[in-house]
Order: structure tokens, then C-alpha cells, then sequence
């Protein structure tokens, strides 16, 4: 079965640095994207940022220009560079791969990690 296990969650004081990683495993088939989500408590979870097999990324307003998506096809994992990081960015972060067949497209969650930013 699919397996997505994250790493990289932490303790950081605002305008540090991290780098999360997913590494996903048990897909007979391509991720055609694998993102990353992040859910603070008490809100919704909310997009931060997408990467296509082909290289296309996609980023939420709030973390453009500070977040790098990137990823290793040959690995099937995914890493987030966040640097100046925000309080309000303290969360639990969330790793998500997408399988598209002919039928239908198969969505994929990790367990998610805690990024936790200090004031």
C-alpha cells in the first residue's frame, strides 16, 4: 500500500530556516503531483505549495518568495524549503501525492509533521 512519511518538523524561531522532506513509497503508478498542506489548530487545512512530475510548482500567496517545492522523480520524494518563517505559519505540516489513471486519480496523505515557530 502507499506509504508517504515525512520528515523535517521542528522547533524554529521566526525567520529560521527548515526543510521538510516525503518520501513515498508502495504506487504502482507515478505521483503526478506531490505537495505539501499544512493545518494550524482550529483552521482548515490549507495548500502550500505543489510540484507536477514535469517540474511545475505552485505556491500559496502567503509563503511565495520564501518556500521552495521541490522534487526527486527517481526518489518519489518531495522536500520543502521554508525559510523566514512566521509564528503563524506554527502548524502541522502535511505531505500529499496524486496518482492519475485512466479512471479515476487516487489522493494520498502522510501523517504530518509539526513545524513549530517561536516568536
Amino acid at each position: 500500500h502507499v506509504q508517504l512519511v515525512e520528515s523535517g518538523g521542528d522547533l524554529v524561531q521566526a525567520g529560521g530556516s527548515l526543510r521538510l522532506s516525503c518520501a513515498a513509497s508502495g504506487s504502482p503508478f507515478r505521483f503526478n503531483a506531490m505537495g505539501w498542506y499544512r493545518q494550524a489548530p482550529g483552521k482548515q487545512r490549507e495548500l502550500v505549495a505543489t510540484v507536477t512530475t514535469g517540474g511545475g510548482t505552485n505556491y500559496a500567496d502567503s509563503v511565495k518568495g520564501r518556500f521552495t517545492i521541490s522534487r526527486d522523480n527517481a526518489k518519489n520524494t518531495v522536500y520543502l524549503q521554508m525559510s523566514a518563517l512566521k509564528p503563524e505559519e506554527t502548524a502541522v505540516y502535511y505531505c500529499n501525492a496524486v496518482t492519475i489513471t485512466p479512471l479515476r486519480s487516487y489522493g494520498f496523505w502522510g501523517q504530518g509533521t509539526q513545524v513549530t515557530v517561536s516568536s
